[in-house]
């Protein structure tokens, strides 16, 4: 995914600045004579934190984590962001992961991949499916290709990353390939449970054209894979089990965005587990997916439509709301799960280089340790973001 790297004028992030200003001083008026109906109402500053380049070249920022501990170069509130892009802009080819702290403001390398991996069938290429345990081991997905398209994607792996951004294990099989969305976690210390969007199945490359559509092919092999995993004293994560729990959602490969499936996964405390699908332009609800033996398909209808426009990663708010990135413009929707409602949308990427503004800028997006806010990447910009009140 995202957008091709642009370099960008001064004069550009001014214009920007000068429109999320105005989009702010606009939404704090209209709303100011009413209590705030969601989260996203009463957050009105956005501040660029850090570029995400490394110094090997790899760009096009993807998952966010924020560290839940203090664990070998790793201090607790850090953020973590991975890079799907090389130095050559190729889509599926990124193999660093950075770490901005917060309390010193300094941006640092924590991991460093190896473009092929004997492990990782077709190499490496970091995506949004990333977390780190409470345990201190860090866990993220690869999407892999050598032409930055799926013609020469790989099934790809899970790779287990120690607290020191060094690899000690990768996860392979049947039931992964193209490991894609941003991780659902449930974290006990000694065991964890992971759910990961696989959106490789069947995919071809994007020159296969739909007769009929005039776009590549489309299918609904996309899946949601559930990993039980064991966690030793001192030692790394073992994968215990893995259970299909959703299936049947859209996937199609796409030479701007390598390939459309589905990317956000948020997990409700009664363990009702959102999906987001871009390409059905929908949020749909597993239910109790922490149990379940059986794939619940794609699940119910929570919102489809709406303000949703190509809905991607996601995240659950202490309220109970959903708060979804847009892919095919800059705005973040927030969702009541209980309603279905689409409560509110605030421009977060206002680039007017882009039609819609911020069409193919967002990706990630993870909730500040208090919950006041949200940090998020911009890709044209390469860029960490954080919102906030």
């Amino acid at each position: 995914m995202m957008k091709t790297h642009r370099q960008q004028a001064g004069s550009r992030q001014l214009i920007r600045a000068l429109i999320a200003t105005i989009t702010v001083l606009g939404t704090s008026a209209a709303f100011a004579d009413k209590a705030p109906a969601g989260f996203l109402e009463t957050v009105h500053r956005h501040v660029t934190l850090t570029s995400t380049v490394t110094d090997n070249g790899d760009l096009n920022p993807y998952a966010i984590v924020v560290a839940p501990v203090s664990a070998g170069k790793i201090v607790k509130d850090d953020v973590l962001v991975d890079n799907f892009n090389n130095l050559s802009n190729l889509q599926g080819t990124g193999t660093t992961i950075v770490d901005y702290r917060p309390s010193t403001k300094q941006t640092t390398l924590f991991a460093k991949l190896p473009q092929k991996l004997a492990q990782c069938p077709g190499g490496v290429g970091l995506t949004t499916a990333m977390t780190m345990l409470k345990s201190g081991w860090v866990i993220v997905g690869s999407t892999p290709s050598t032409d930055g398209t799926t013609a020469t994607k790989g099934d790809g792996c899970v790779l287990v990353l120690d607290p020191n951004g060094q690899m000690v294990a990768a996860w392979s099989g049947p039931t992964i390939n193209d490991p894609w969305g941003n991780m659902a976690v449930i974290d006990n210390g000694d065991s964890a449970t992971l759910f990961i969007s696989m959106a490789g199945f069947g995919l071809q490359s994007p020159d296969v054209i739909d007769p009929a559509t005039k776009f590549p092919v489309r299918i609904k092999k996309a899946t949601v894979l559930r990993l039980q995993l064991q966690i030793p004293q001192g030692k790394p994560p073992v994968l215990v089990s893995q259970t299909v729990v959703g299936d049947g959602f859209s996937q199609r490969a796409d030479r701007d965005n390598f390939l459309l499936g589905p990317t956000g996964l948020a997990l409700g405390p009664d363990h009702t587990l959102y999906v987001t699908d871009g390409l059905d332009n929908i949020i749909t609800a597993i239910p109790d997916a922490l149990d379940r033996t059986t794939s619940a398909g794609t699940g119910k209808v929570v919102t489809q439509g709406g303000l949703l426009n190509w809905p991607l990663a996601m995240v659950y708010t202490s309220a109970g709301h959903l708060l979804a990135c847009n892919g095919k413009d800059g705005q973040l929707v927030e969702v009541d799960t209980v309603t279905g409602k689409q409560i509110y949308s605030q421009w977060i990427d206002s680039d007017q280089a882009q039609s819609p503004p911020g069409n193919g800028d967002l990706f990630g997006i993870a909730m500040t340790p208090n919950g006041d806010g949200f940090y998020y990447v911009e890709d044209d910009m390469n860029t960490l973001m954080r919102a906030g009140k």
